[in-house]
Formats: C-alpha cells, sequence, structure tokens
C-alpha cells in the first residue's frame, strides 16, 4: 500500500512553476548545453550574447554605434549607448517573461533577441544582476539577486543615453565556468562582421589594453580571415554583394576540400543552416547554370568553396529556442530568386571572374567523374576479395537513426591483433564491434578524397561504418578509438581523428566519435585491487593500501588480460568524446600538426624536446 501510495498521481502532484523556476529548472531549454567555457557555445557566453544582441538591435534600428564589454573573473558588463529602456518599464524588461518591444515592428523591425526572454533568462541565471537606463538625462536602475528584486533607484543623469547591464552566472548552476578570450574574440568578430561599421570594445583582464572589433567590408572579412586560417588562397576576389535584408560572399580556393558555408539570421550564427543556406545554394547553382548553359551538380559549384550568408527577417522562425537552425519556408522562393538574379548581374559585369568560377566548377565535375571510376574499381577489387570486410569483427544489433534502434552499438577500432584479441574476447556480441587496424593508418590531411578509394584500410573501414555518401547509415551509435596509452598510440588516435575530421566531419560534429580510456597503472595487495588512469590515482591508491603495495604499468592493450578489460569496455567504460570544431578553427591546428613538415613545427618540438637525465 505505502509503494501505491508513493506513486500515486492524483491532483497532488501537479506544479506550477513560476517563469524565474521554470528558467531555473529547465535551464537547458533556453540556453542549451550549460558547460564549462570551454567550448564556444558553452552557457555563459550565452547569457552575454544575449545581453550584447539587445544592443546590436539598437544598432539595427539606427541608434548607437559603440557597444562596451568588460570580463572581470565571471562577472560581465555590456554598455550601449541606444535609445536606453524606457525609465518606468526597466524592470518589467528584464524579469517579466513575454514583456519587451520586440514585439513591436515599429521599434524592432529584424529582432535578434530571445523575443522577449533573453535578459529574463541571463536575470534568472545570475548570482547578480544590475540594469541601467539612461534617457534624456535621467536614470532608472534596478539590482536582482537570482531574478528576484532587491532595489531600485532613479534620478538625474549625466551620461549619454543607453543601457547597461552586469551579471555574474549564478556559480551554483554554471560550476567551474570561466570566460575564455578566444571564445569572447570569436564572438565579437561575427558582430563585427555582420553589422557594418559597428564598433565592439572588449577590456579583459587577459588583454594588456582594451581590443576593438569593427569591419569595414562586413561578410568578405569573414571570408577572408576564414581563408587566411589555413593559408588558402582564393582563386578570384570574394564576390560580395550587400542590401538591406540579403548579404552574402563567397570564393573558391584550390587547397580546400569540401565547403564551407556561415549563415546568419538578424544576427544570429545558424550553426545548422536552414532555409536561408538551402535557398542561396539553390539560387548560385540555378545562376552558374543558367549564366554557361550547363548541367552542373550543387556539389559540383560548391566544391572548394568558402562563403557566407546573411539574412535580415521580421518574424524568423527557428527550430530550436538557442536558433540554430532557420525554419521559414515561405521565405525559399524569393531568396533563390534574389540571389539568382544578383549573381547574374554580377556575371554579367564581371565576364572573367565568372569565366574563373566556370573553370573551377568544370574541373570539379571532372574530377567527380574520375572519382566515379575510382569508386567503381575499389567496390569491384573488394568483391573479388571477399564479399565481407576482413578487418570488421562485427556485432549481431546495429545502429539505425531513422527507425530510432541500435542505441548503445559501438565499435572499437583498435591497432594490431593483439589489443583486438583483448576486446574481442570480452566484448559483448550483440552491440560491440571491433576494427583491426594493420599499422599506423595513413596521414591523410593534405590528400583528396581519391586516396579512400586507393587505400585498402581506409576504404574498409568507411565500408564497415556505411559513411560513403553520408553519416545516415552509420552503422554504430559509437565509434570508438582504442589505441595503447604511449606515444604510439597516440600518434595512431590522431591519425584516426584527422581521417574523421577531413572527410566525415558530420561523424564529429553529431558526437558519434569517441576514445576509450584504459588504466595506465594496476595498484593491488592481496586483499584489493585498484585500477588508475593517471599518476595522481596511482599515488592516492598506493597511500590508500598502505605497505608496498604491487605497481604495474600498462604498455598496451594488449597487456591487459581479456578478464580485467571486461571491466572497461563494460559498464565502467570511461570514454571522452572527440570534441567538433568548426574548420576555421581547426584547420589551422590540423595544418600545423599534420600538414606537411614545416621549420615552425621542427623548431616548436626542438624547443619543447625534453631529454631525461641518466641517474
Amino acid at each position: 500500500m505505502a509503494e501505491n501510495a508513493k506513486h500515486n498521481y492524483d491532483e497532488s502532484k501537479i506544479r506550477t512553476l513560476s517563469s524565474l523556476e521554470h528558467i531555473r529548472l529547465r535551464t537547458g531549454m533556453y540556453i542549451g548545453r550549460i558547460g564549462t567555457g570551454a567550448h564556444p557555445d558553452d552557457g555563459c557566453y550565452i547569457l552575454l550574447k544575449e545581453v550584447v544582441d539587445n544592443a546590436i538591435d539598437e544598432y539595427i534600428m539606427g541608434h548607437g554605434r559603440e557597444v562596451e564589454i568588460k570580463i572581470d573573473g565571471t562577472r560581465v558588463s555590456v554598455r550601449d549607448f541606444g535609445r536606453g529602456i524606457p525609465l518606468g518599464k526597466v524592470v518589467d524588461c528584464v524579469s517579466k517573461i513575454n514583456t519587451g518591444a520586440k514585439y513591436n515592428d515599429d521599434v524592432f523591425q529584424f529582432s535578434v533577441g530571445l523575443n522577449g526572454v533573453g535578459t529574463k533568462a541571463v536575470n534568472a541565471l545570475s548570482k547578480t544582476f544590475l540594469v541601467r537606463s539612461h534617457r534624456d538625462g535621467q536614470f532608472a536602475e534596478a539590482s536582482f539577486k537570482v531574478g528576484k528584486l532587491k532595489q531600485e533607484n532613479s534620478g538625474k543623469s549625466k551620461e549619454p543615453d543607453g543601457t547597461f547591464i552586469e551579471f555574474e552566472p549564478d556559480p551554483e548552476i554554471f560550476k567551474d565556468t570561466q570566460f575564455r578570450l578566444e571564445h569572447l574574440e570569436k564572438r565579437l568578430r561575427h558582430y563585427s562582421y555582420l553589422n557594418t561599421g559597428l564598433k565592439l570594445i572588449l577590456q579583459a583582464p587577459d588583454l594588456a589594453e582594451p581590443k576593438t572589433f569593427q569591419s569595414r567590408h562586413g561578410l568578405m572579412d569573414l571570408v577572408m580571415e576564414d581563408l587566411a586560417a589555413d593559408g588558402s588562397e582564393p582563386i578570384y576576389p570574394p564576390l560580395h554583394y550587400a542590401g538591406k535584408t540579403l548579404e552574402f560572399c563567397f570564393t573558391h580556393s584550390h587547397s580546400r576540400y569540401g565547403e564551407t558555408f556561415y549563415s546568419f539570421v538578424n544576427g544570429q550564427y545558424t550553426s545548422d543552416g536552414g532555409t536561408h543556406l538551402s535557398a542561396f545554394r539553390e539560387g548560385l547553382l540555378k545562376a552558374v547554370n543558367e549564366h554557361c548553359n550547363g548541367k552542373y551538380e550543387g556539389d559540383d559549384v560548391r566544391e572548394c568553396m568558402v562563403g557566407a550568408v546573411s539574412i535580415r527577417l521580421k518574424e524568423p522562425v527557428f527550430e530550436s529556442q538557442t536558433k540554430n537552425k532557420l525554419g521559414n519556408t515561405e521565405i525559399r522562393a524569393d531568396l533563390v530568386n534574389s540571389v539568382r538574379e544578383e549573381l547574374l548581374h554580377f556575371f554579367q559585369r564581371n565576364k572573367a571572374i565568372a569565366d574563373k568560377i566556370i573553370e573551377k566548377v568544370a574541373d570539379t565535375q571532372q574530377l567527380r567523374k574520375e572519382l566515379q571510376s575510382v569508386k567503381k574499381l575499389a567496390r569491384e577489387r573488394a568483391r573479388t576479395i571477399i564479399l565481407r570486410i576482413p578487418q570488421l569483427k562485427d556485432c549481431k544489433h546495429h545502429f539505425d537513426k531513422k527507425r530510432d534502434k541500435g542505441e548503445g552499438t559501438m565499435v572499437f577500432i583498435c591497432e594490431g591483433q593483439s589489443a583486438a584479441g583483448s576486446i574481442t574476447s570480452c566484448r559483448d556480441v550483440n552491440n560491440q564491434a571491433v576494427f583491426v587496424l594493420k599499422g599506423k593508418p595513413l596521414n591523410v590531411w593534405d590528400l583528396k578524397r581519391d586516396i579512400m578509394y586507393k587505400n585498402d584500410e581506409m576504404y574498409n573501414l568507411m565500408q564497415a561504418l556505411n559513411i560513403e555518401d553520408n553519416t545516415d547509415g552509420l552503422r554504430y551509435e559509437k565509434v570508438i578509438l582504442a589505441t595503447d596509452a604511449d606515444v604510439d598510440g597516440m600518434h595512431i588516435r590522431n591519425l584516426m581523428i584527422t581521417y574523421f575530421f577531413r572527410f566525415f566531419d558530420p561523424l564529429v560534429h553529431d558526437g558519434h566519435v569517441f576514445v576509450l580510456e584504459t588504466p595506465l597503472f594496476r595498484v593491488r595487495n592481496k586483499e584489493k585491487t585498484i585500477y588508475c588512469y593517471s599518476e595522481t590515482e596511482r599515488d592516492h591508491a598506493v597511500k590508500g593500501l598502505g605497505g608496498k603495495p604491487e605497481i604495474t604499468r600498462f604498455k598496451g592493450l594488449g597487456e591487459i588480460s581479456p578478464k580485467e578489460f571486461a571491466q572497461f569496455i563494460g559498464n565502467e567504460m570511461r570514454l571522452s568524446q572527440v570534441e567538433y570544431a568548426p574548420k576555421m578553427q581547426a584547420a589551422p591546428i590540423f595544418n600545423f600538426y599534420m600538414g606537411k613538415n614545416t621549420p615552425e613545427r621542427k623548431d616548436y618540438i626542438m624547443d619543447r624536446l625534453v631529454v631525461p637525465v641518466e641517474e
């Protein structure tokens, strides 16, 4: 009876939360991930974004050309020089859900804020929050703690019109959060590219003096910065169009693989694209084919292209609160036609650039046809050798994203028969597969896609995962790199991460790639055995066991017995997810460490080389 009462579903179980309570209880609904500040999409940057967005809205509407941002530890302040919040509504605008001027098209035509939610969410999620509005020689301010009003004040003001907001993320929610300068700078650069002429001034402890972000050429500056990140050279000067509600810019590069596009709606970076990006792509394809009477495919036109598209929209519809993807389908036809017409006009006025674009597209089409031949030969060769993949020890169940099946399925990618033997003998044959590398895989960073059809190992792995054309048919939910905890194992791991980033970055973007953490030490006495994943854990284990316990250093996965290994790929398995970074951030790192040998890399290694001292 007591158990039934515990789970009884009646009127007493229904709760009504205030907007403040709902924001704090369901934080992810409002700002996405919380994180620690290590990732550019972590919550602390979303809080800052919501406040800065309001300042940007003022600039878009023609009020205030400067925004000051100050970071002091986890305390942040933003001062704009717009119209200032109407003094009688200062408290309501930062504490009452669905209150604000973003619903009035006469005041804000192209809002980027969270439609009456943004600053309220910041307030609710902040340890302390202060808002001060200066307007027509008067000011009004209010201070809050965890979203609750503590004090109000008003009076005369000698400062220019505008709004000042200061907040500190609540450490109870944002544990161990730190603002990182590189993520702050990237976000402010994007703001400057999208709002030509706007001046953003950043003050932070790591900066000797305030840093100003201001763009004269809009999206062209973004495209050129992306190219400069990995030393790419544009084939032709970027084609740039800027209208009232549509701006786009693009060029091709010889040294790029795939396409890189940035898309924005009302200044919001839409990392997953949406209607505006797909409409731009369609308009681009139509313009190219119409100009040259061709029948090129979209991939032919966009291969090696770097570009950006930004639109301003009165009523954007996003697929989530954090606005990663635009869903307005009604704008598609008009946007496709606008892009097509502007590009055709440009091609007619700039025939030399148009000829270079068509030449590049034709080269890509020819390369694609050649690649099709290579694919056909590779498939025929694979069929003649054996019908199944020789390096794969498969499992019974498989991942199927469309049918929502196969959660928990995984494939371990390991090097050598010794490591594979340990995993294979103790794995769960229903959900755990093993793919064995024959040695160090090929470094593919500077290679083209055809290498995957010429190299048996690369081809077999691609087929084992079923990701040749896209990741929709991925056969395992988790792709796990299981390498030895030594220099060679680390090198193999880096080569495999390079392989996935180079040719299958959606696999990383969607969070399917992991690294298996295995113990470095075993510390035991007659009563107890402790497995340690670091020297610090080893030292604690030795101290905890007392006396002189036996310490074993595992040099490779093959040294761990199958009986022991079972727990490391079972319920106690430790995995580290390989985090995705956009090409603009990742390319310079891969170029430096995985690209062709350079004097800079040699100097870097020699300067940090540690030579062991013989005792």
